[in-house]
């Protein structure tokens, strides 16, 4: 009973008012305008719906997580194995370094995704930079269903439902991270090559 009226107890004093207060700090000092690098017309340009498959968005979302996992693959299996198995980590400098790589890697690829998107006129970017660089998130998610098979030995109903619910929660985390991260990159780009061009 202590357990479960200390956790109501942080949610009600502590998530709440912090919810309450960031939504109020957005709405008064947020900007409510977007301000467009260049002049835009309110007619949305009719988009080529004939492209090959590899510039479709299905290739290019496998792409925009196959890259950055592949980035942090071995730093990905150490940590599984110290969180799920009985090792030990003891490398967090080479963490970190992973760390800001994978953020690096997966802007980087989400801005040239977004330039061959552009490229095609397709003028849809503000989704699919977002879902492009979380998909490494559900890249860890289809590594944490291959870890639990071939490599952790557990097994149950209680021991699954722990292992694939905290992983569901972690991965999400890292879609939403890197998709964020992808996202201001691809902003910052778009506002760049953008505001060079000259309007008459």
């Amino acid at each position: 009973f202590g357990t479960i009226f200390t956790l109501t107890f942080l949610y009600a004093c502590i998530s709440v008012p912090l919810c309450v207060f960031g939504g109020s700090m957005a709405k008064n000092y947020g900007k409510h305008d977007f301000n467009a690098p260049t002049r835009t017309t309110k007619v949305a340009r009719e988009i080529p719906t004939e492209v090959p498959w590899y510039r479709g968005r299905p290739f290019q979302m496998i792409i925009a997580g196959f890259l950055p996992f592949s980035a942090i693959y071995i730093e990905l299996h150490y940590i599984f194995a110290s969180m799920w198995g009985h090792q030990i980590y003891t490398l967090f400098g080479i963490l970190l370094f992973a760390f800001i790589l994978l953020v690096i890697v997966s802007s980087f690829i989400t801005v040239a995704l977004l330039y061959f998107q552009l490229a095609r006129e397709d003028h849809r970017w503000w989704w699919a930079t977002f879902i492009n660089g979380g998909m490494t998130g559900v890249f860890i998610y289809v590594y944490s269903v291959f870890y639990y098979y071939h490599r952790s030995g557990m097994s149950g109903l209680l021991q699954s439902s722990f292992y694939f619910g905290y992983m569901a929660a972690v991965s999400f985390g890292f879609f939403l991270m890197l998709g964020s991260a992808g996202f201001y990159m691809s902003l910052a780009f778009v506002k760049h090559i953008y505001g060079r061009i000259k309007c008459d």
